[in-house]
């Protein structure tokens, strides 16, 4: 708390905000970089084809308009007032360069993947552009969105180096774990940013976060404080805390590999033995929501209408002595959670160990550096562990990648190892399936498959908790916890 005790006058440049970050953007070519801070800058500097609202139903972007004469072919028609930040027009020559480096593989990246079912791509003039499908792919415009933004025609692997995209920022600099430096795009085709300038300041430590904050030399942080803290700098008169829903889905995962947690009556006793509302209320200080889905109640797919577990240790026993495990010693059988040394992931830890000793689980928990433990939950080489869904949950497509039969760790994500052969029957269909209230039928019934089969416990979603002081103004914070707020916030001269 040693930062309550600072006081400190700084005067922070009249023309530039200060935004906090945990770590530098690895890659700022669209194309390649996959982490959180680089998806969130590309998305200032780049403009995608498709854009996504509130509740991620896809919108015009750089394409105006599209349209699908068959499952296997998406026309798209490219707006014709669009020029990258060094002049260049931008044209559907440019498009198909984007993605054929991708599919043909003259970049390297985890993003190819994404793009496997496009055959090839046709730009018949300089605003049309056509993909055409080996096979139905109904997530393409999503993954078409976002942070899959357009370079220019000849862009190669030392693009990340100086990028040049079409969005309302552009890019000045960048220094490895110190900032990143953006400015106003002067031409920018939609409505101009307000900022002249934005500093992405790297501080990894949370404790100077908000020490930063206090001092006025950091006017924003997102998503990068501890409970504790945002409650504390909810005092302070020189700075504003904003909450609102978030998409950021915390689970557990059990593994249905093990020869205890692969009965279903075990899964659910354990949702029934766990009491999420002391753990929202206490450590993560009300800044969360329960959760019923992977998906976040603000997509148009989520369905919230589905089997819950509220708190109930008695309906875990009759289940657990319905599953043939008797108590001996106040102990019907142990289970190991691994955990990383992070310190919420292991007060989550203690507090699953208590709440599942009331009903004779007997917890134990192994902690491990970072990189050992994903490793191994990369591998599947676990019991239970806790992790969150980040940006990955807010398209229903996510269900192939974690649920589906084909997607086994360590090829996919699906870790638990759970198989149904409806759900992967489902999950193909709403793949295929373009229209939009149908795949919506298709993801109800996976979710209420899923709900009651348990590879994951549900347990919350973060809400988003910004922190700004009095001089930034006209803060619009929506619900991905994007940096897109930035794009109509104003500094007070």
């Amino acid at each position: 708390m040693v930062f309550f005790l600072v006081a400190c006058s700084h005067k922070p440049d009249p023309n530039t905000l200060v935004m906090i970050i945990e770590s530098s953007p690895i890659n700022l070519d669209p194309r390649v970089g996959v982490d959180a801070q680089s998806q969130r800058i590309d998305e200032l500097l780049f403009d995608s084809l498709v854009g996504r609202d509130d509740h991620f139903n896809l919108q015009p972007k750089l394409a105006e308009g599209w349209e699908t004469p068959d499952p296997l072919t998406y026309i798209f028609h490219l707006r014709h007032d669009v020029r990258f930040q060094d002049g260049r027009p931008l044209t559907a020559r440019d498009v198909k360069w984007t993605f054929d480096s991708l599919i043909n593989g003259k970049i390297r990246s985890a993003k190819a993947s994404t793009f496997a079912l496009v055959s090839h791509i046709d730009a018949p003039d300089d605003h049309t552009v056509v993909f055409h499908l080996k096979q139905p792919y109904a997530s393409l415009l999503w993954n078409l969105s976002g942070a899959a933004g357009i370079v220019p025609y000849g862009s190669g692997e030392d693009f990340n180096q100086h990028p040049i995209g079409s969005g309302p920022f552009r890019f000045v600099s960048a220094q490895q774990d110190r900032n990143v430096m953006v400015e106003r795009n002067p031409d920018y085709w939609g409505t101009p940013a307000k900022l002249d300038r934005v500093e992405f300041k790297v501080i990894p430590d949370a404790t100077t976060r908000a020490l930063e904050l206090r001092k006025q030399s950091a006017d924003v942080a997102i998503n990068s404080l501890v409970a504790d803290t945002v409650v504390t700098l909810q005092r302070d008169r020189d700075l504003t805390v904003m909450e609102s829903p978030g998409t950021i889905y915390a689970y557990l995962a059990l593994n249905l590999r093990d020869p205890i947690l692969k009965d279903v009556r075990v899964r659910q006793a354990i949702a029934y033995a766990i009491n999420t509302e002391p753990i929202i209320h206490y450590l993560l200080r009300d800044e969360a929501r329960p959760a019923y889905s992977i998906l976040p109640p603000q997509h148009w797919a989520y369905d919230g209408d589905v089997a819950r577990y509220s708190h109930d240790p008695q309906r875990a026993r009759v289940l657990l002595d319905e599953a043939g495990y008797r108590e001996k010693d106040g102990v019907r059988f142990h289970i190991t959670m691994k955990t990383s040394t992070e310190e919420s992931t292991r007060l989550l830890a203690a507090v699953l160990q208590q709440q599942l000793r009331e009903v004779g689980i007997a917890l134990e928990i192994r902690s491990f550096e970072s990189a050992t433990f994903l490793a191994d939950v990369t591998k599947g080489a676990y019991q239970v562990h806790s992790l969150r869904w980040i940006g990955g949950n807010l398209d229903p497509d996510m269900f192939e990648n974690v649920f589906a039969t084909a997607s086994f760790a360590p090829k996919r994500a699906n870790r638990t190892f759970y198989s149904n052969p409806r759900v992967d029957a489902l999950i193909q269909e709403g793949r295929s399936t373009l229209d939009q209230q149908k795949r919506k039928a298709i993801y109800d019934e996976v979710q209420q498959i899923v709900a009651e089969e348990l590879p994951y416990i549900n347990l919350w979603y973060l809400d988003n908790v910004l922190v700004h002081t009095n001089r930034v103004h006209n803060i619009e914070l929506g619900p991905a916890g994007s940096y897109d707020f930035l794009r109509k916030a104003e500094l007070m001269q």
